[in-house]
């Protein structure tokens, strides 16, 4: 199969680029960035493209490229760092910026390439997210576009097959960014369209069914999208008997949601399904702790713990472990293919020590790994799962806990379930819900004065979130109406006293996370 390599360099959309690359259907795979030659995977390799990364060139320890590849004749795009790099490896010179360029920025092309031959104007918006700058270009290469701050955007070297753009074509605010990538991969590269779904599902089974052998498979289910895409592809791929489903109350879960849990896994056939209530546990464990991470950790812990000890009682030891990790979790948790990515959170599922503890015995299955969470919606779908679960918002794994800012208990717990309940069921009544890719409310560790009646009340503070996305590597507040959030607002503080004043989150990712915690 035709394909499009990527080196990565640590960047947190180099996954991202891969995502651009399939959705085009032609396979893309990642590679570490400072991988030999010798190493790289090119049978049927049409191009290469060099990610981001959170270094500069010039820094001590900045992860490089063999430069024997710039030698292969095949296409080579970089993006970002790695225009920057092929820069620096050319000849060319790269220096800080004393204001970094960050976020849209209008990149006005002075010659039209091949790699701008599908967007039909000489200016377009971009998406920038760089401190340092190209200042001498290297011999063979020429300027194709520049920036608004009149930085170099873009250059290329003809004889080489060498393109390299400043801003980030893969991120979803850049304007025509597919359109680039589209005329990398077909028009430069020449690669074919044989990558879909069906395809990935084909291929995943067979890897399944090939390192699970007769072995059992445990999946922590959650009755989210993500554990629920795993449970219908584990059932799917090997024989009912060994595949085992089991749920935890953590006591962190959605009003409702144990039990909804409880009808999606009938619905998939299950014929293994394990509930535990260890709620009591989680609260226990979290007692006193404020700090986010290690509210991860400690909740990452707890659901080996309780899952191994469930494990020995049913006599099933020596399993698999089976995990609906996506890659923006790997990636935020700094688990990317290469070993330069930093750590934006923690995720329980993928830093925790037991987990990491059995990833080295090589009982981990994540099956969704390499993909974002469009992909996964999509995988279930084909999959034969309900709309209704394969549309719902996403959840957390660590659930309310990282959206109860200080110490969770379980008081706390009950007031978030109470609120989100509200709040979600006005954006369906009001025809926001399936408008929005994500929404929830969030407990701040902050009280504040009010009045109820004549009576002074010092309640809790609570915030909104409904953000807008294609993929969660990239996104936007949702533009709720003013009157919808008077009408929520005043439906929560009258619903539930103990809240005295609500507040909406208007950040978009970046520079937030989605998440609060």
């Amino acid at each position: 199969m035709d394909k499009i390599l990527i080196l990565d360099f640590g960047g947190q959309s180099t996954q991202l680029i891969g995502r651009r690359i399939r959705q085009l259907g032609v396979y893309s795979e990642i590679v570490p960035g400072d991988v030999r030659l010798d190493a790289l995977p090119l049978e049927g390799a049409r191009g290469i493209i060099l990610s981001g990364s959170g270094y500069s060139v010039y820094e001590p320890g900045a992860p490089s490229v063999d430069r024997a590849i710039y030698e292969l004749g095949v296409p080579i795009l970089g993006i970002c760092y790695g225009f920057q790099r092929i820069a620096a490896d050319q000849g060319g010179k790269v220096e800080p910026l004393g204001r970094k360029e960050f976020g849209r920025a209008r990149v006005t092309l002075t010659e039209r390439t091949a790699l701008f031959a599908r967007i039909p104007e000489m200016s377009f918006l971009s998406w920038m997210s760089h401190g340092d700058s190209v200042t001498k270009f290297p011999n063979g290469f020429s300027a194709i576009g520049r920036s608004d701050n009149n930085l170099p955007a873009a250059f290329v070297n003809e004889e080489k097959r060498t393109w390299g753009v400043q801003f980030h074509p893969e991120a979803s605010h850049c304007q025509y960014g597919m359109e680039v990538l589209e005329a990398f991969a077909i028009d430069i590269c020449g690669a074919r369209r044989e990558w879909n779904m069906r395809s990935f599902i084909s291929a995943k089974r067979e890897k399944l069914r090939e390192r699970v052998g007769a072995r059992k498979v445990v999946l922590l289910i959650s009755g989210g999208v993500d554990s629920c895409v795993v449970a219908a592809l584990l059932l799917t791929s090997l024989p009912g008997d060994q595949v085992h489903l089991m749920y935890i109350d953590t006591g962190l879960m959605r009003e409702g949601e144990s039990e909804e849990v409880r009808e999606s896994l009938a619905g998939l056939g299950a014929r293994h399904v394990h509930v535990v209530d260890a709620s009591e546990r989680f609260y226990a464990g979290l007692a006193g702790v404020e700090d986010p991470e290690q509210k991860r950790r400690i909740i990452g812990d707890l659901f080996m713990n309780v899952q191994e000890q469930e494990i020995a009682r049913l006599g099933i030891e020596n399993s698999f472990l089976a995990q609906g990790t996506l890659y923006t979790d790997l990636i935020e948790s700094g688990r990317g293919v290469g070993n330069k990515a930093n750590v934006i959170k923690t995720h329980h599922n993928v830093r925790s020590p037991l987990v990491e503890a059995a990833r080295r015995r090589g009982l981990i299955i994540e099956p969704l790994a390499s993909l974002y969470k469009d992909e996964v919606r999509v995988l279930g779908l084909e999959l034969g799962l309900p709309q209704r679960i394969v549309s719902r918002h996403p959840f957390p794994g660590p659930g309310l806990a990282v959206r109860i800012l200080g110490e969770v208990t379980r008081e706390k717990c009950e007031l978030l379930r109470r609120a989100d309940l509200l709040f979600l069921a006005e954006l369906r009544s009001r025809a926001l819900y399936d408008r929005i890719w994500q929404a929830f409310c969030v407990l701040l560790p902050v009280r504040s004065v009010g009045v109820s009646g004549d009576t002074r009340r010092y309640g809790h503070v609570l915030a909104l979130r409904a953000v807008a996305s294609l993929d969660a590597i990239t996104a936007d507040v949702y533009p709720i109406g003013m009157t919808d959030l008077l009408e929520i607002s005043s439906l929560i503080t009258n619903r539930i006293p103990e809240i005295g004043r609500v507040v909406y989150d208007v950040s978009s990712k970046p520079p937030a996370t989605i998440e609060w915690e």
